[in-house]
């Protein structure tokens, strides 16, 4: 960025004459003198002096106006939901964030050549007071739901409420829902169940290694393969409301080009995959897969309807943890409680952001942080009351040393979320209309809506009819290292309890494991044979002041090395300030090996911290490694 000689030349006068005026104001006593002068002398200036008055101004507004056109052509665009710093920060280091891969695949086309039927318009319906709000866990950990009722009961089954016609959400008419017919082929080559970012992933590299495949997805959801993280993140924050109702934002990797959730491919009817003389993929929605006979290549729907697969991949997630105290509620109290997974949890409780006057969210996990965070900013103009309930000690007290989630429970509180943590929950009732929750102390808290947020069960219902075997502490279809259950049965995603070379076994709810595992499974049942190795990431935005990138185990019941910013100095000494740093995760054994690495408002550091996991990086050698992170 350059100025001509002769501007600069009096760029710099103007900024002498300016040093030299404020040096004037400095004195008080000549404060009010100068600008009396100033009044009485504007309009008897002599003629040359009044032309250089304005050949000064003039320069001076060039000055600014160039100014700023050089920070708008330097500086990141702004977009919802990542910072203009950590995109900055990923592209000089030349690695690639798990969003940005998700953003391209918003915007492009695949390889699929099929072409996609309308969009449908949804009936209308309408909303009350307290719909109740189901929905879920976008980037979370299989520890996020410890039992928050005390004393502890035994496990009780999910109570199902049916909404009434007027509670259930009215969807905008362009979230692109497909118009494709309920009925289904008999026989495909390639079936996914699940509609999932693991199955558009699988789905994605079939095409890629097999450009004629057949692909029929099954979901039980009524959309095509959508992205979840958005519904916690970047939705919320998007200050056209209207946009974000669509379901659309600004892609923060894109260049901040308006993306919406769903990803881009052409799917084609059902009915028509078999015909296809070329690769096709279809989505069949709003039906669930409740038997698998593996010996005979069957899968049954919740119609009754079978459809012999030749490879099947199972993706189906998982489902929004509840607490038995709300389950067994009252039925009025029930109503006001929601859990939160997907597009019409979203899309409900966003409504409620403009009925209500106060929500409470249960959980201090992923989830929950983010999720009082975003509704404490989207209700802050019309004064909703957000309060934020859970057991630990702060916020994301499951995988923060206990001095940093306090930390983050501070910057919570910044962002008007009211905070109670080490809080137990024991009774909830209604009363007034509201419903009021009481802790093991016996105090209060009262709110027109709750939100439960803490965690995720994987759905693994196939299990018992496809005699899988699942995980009795992990949860999740037992793999092998190419993520297959059985003879031309693969799992991917949250479902997938798969065995990390570097870690163990290990089950994975995060968004990056269900994109790269997808990807592999989809590899492999086009006959790859590629083991699973990579060590995913995860990601989180809480408030203003607040994110962070993890890989390996990340436990606060770990022992850890933290290493922060102070005062332009990198310290492992106590601080009060941890707004930029590294917590390096050990094993409890002898060793000390490196099994984790978070960093703190640092980004595009995950290959490093992925390498020092599996060079078996040891405690000694963090004083070596801290500096790769650039903590400065």
């Amino acid at each position: 960025f350059t100025l001509p000689r002769y501007t600069i030349r009096n760029c710099a006068r103007m900024s002498t004459l300016l040093r030299s005026y404020r040096a004037v104001l400095r004195t008080h006593a000549l404060l009010q003198p100068c600008a009396h002068q100033c009044r009485r002398s504007a309009f008897t200036l002599p003629k040359d002096t009044t032309l250089n008055a304005l050949i000064w101004v003039g320069v001076g507004m060039t000055g600014v106006t160039s100014f700023l056109v050089y920070k708008s052509a330097t500086s990141p665009k702004h977009s919802v939901g990542m910072s203009g710093h950590r995109v900055q920060q990923y592209s000089s280091s030349g690695a690639v964030h798990p969003e940005a891969q998700t953003e391209v695949l918003m915007v492009g086309k695949t390889t699929s050549s099929t072409k996609s039927p309308p969009p449908a318009t949804l009936p209308a319906t309408s909303t009350t007071d307290s719909p109740p709000v189901a929905a879920p866990t976008t980037e979370t950990s299989p520890a996020e739901a410890p039992p928050i009722e005390t004393p502890p009961t035994p496990e009780v089954p999910q109570t199902v409420v049916e909404p009434t016609p007027d509670q259930v959400p009215c969807l905008p008419e362009h979230v692109p829902i497909e118009c494709f017919p309920t009925s289904s082929p008999e026989h495909v080559p390639y079936v996914l169940i699940g509609a999932g970012t693991a199955s558009f992933a699988a789905a994605k590299a079939i095409l890629e290694k097999d450009p004629a495949a057949k692909i029929l997805i099954v979901g039980d959801e009524d959309f095509t393969p959508y992205s979840r993280p958005p519904l916690s993140k970047q939705l919320w924050f998007n200050e056209d409301h209207e946009t974000a109702r669509q379901l659309k934002y600004k892609a923060a990797w894109a260049e901040g080009k308006v993306v919406d959730v769903f990803y881009k491919m052409d799917f084609c009817d059902p009915n028509e995959l078999a015909s296809k003389t070329g690769g096709g993929v279809a989505v069949l929605k709003g039906k669930k897969a409740v038997s698998l006979d593996p010996a005979q290549k069957k899968v049954t729907l919740d119609n009754g309807v079978s459809i012999s697969y030749g490879k099947l991949l199972l993706a189906t997630g998982g489902t929004p943890r509840n607490l038995s105290l709300f389950t067994t509620a009252p039925d009025q109290a029930k109503a006001r409680t929601s859990v939160f997974r997907n597009i019409p949890d979203y899309l409900a409780l966003d409504d409620l952001v403009g009925k209500v006057d106060s929500i409470v969210v249960v959980g201090g996990g992923f989830l929950g942080s983010e999720l009082a965070v975003a509704l404490a900013s989207r209700g802050r103009s019309r004064g909703l009351k957000v309060t934020q309930v859970f057991p630990e000690d702060g916020n994301l007290g499951l995988i923060l040393p206990t001095t940093l989630c306090k930390w983050t429970t501070a910057k919570v509180r910044k962002e008007g979320v009211e905070v109670f943590p080490n809080t137990l929950l024991k009774g909830v009732t209604l009363e007034e209309e509201k419903v009021k929750l009481i802790t093991q102390d016996d105090q209060e808290i009262t709110a027109d809506h709750v939100v439960v947020a803490v965690g995720l069960s994987p759905n693994t219902s196939l299990a018992e009819s496809a005699h899988l075997e699942t995980d009795a502490i992990l949860g999740g279809y037992l793999v092998n290292s190419e993520l297959q259950a059985c003879s031309d049965v693969w799992a991917a995603g949250d479902v997938a309890c798969f065995y990390d070379p570097q870690l163990g076994r290990r089950r994975v709810e995060h968004h990056d494991h269900a994109f790269v595992s997808g990807g592999l499974a989809g590899r492999n049942m086009a006959g790859d044979h590629e083991p699973f190795k990579h060590q995913s990431m995860f990601w989180s935005d809480i408030g203003k002041e607040v994110g962070f990138e993890a890989t390996g185990l990340i436990d606060s019941r770990l022992p850890t090395v933290s290493l922060f910013a102070k005062m332009g100095e990198e310290t492992a000494l106590p601080t009060e300030d941890f707004s930029k740093g590294v917590v390096f995760y050990l094993s409890e054994d002898h060793r000390r090996r490196v099994v984790g690495v978070l960093t703190w408002n640092i980004f595009g550091k995950m290959d490093l911290a992925r390498e020092i996991i599996a060079e078996k990086k040891t405690e000694a050698d963090i004083g070596q490694l801290a500096s790769k992170f650039e903590i400065q």
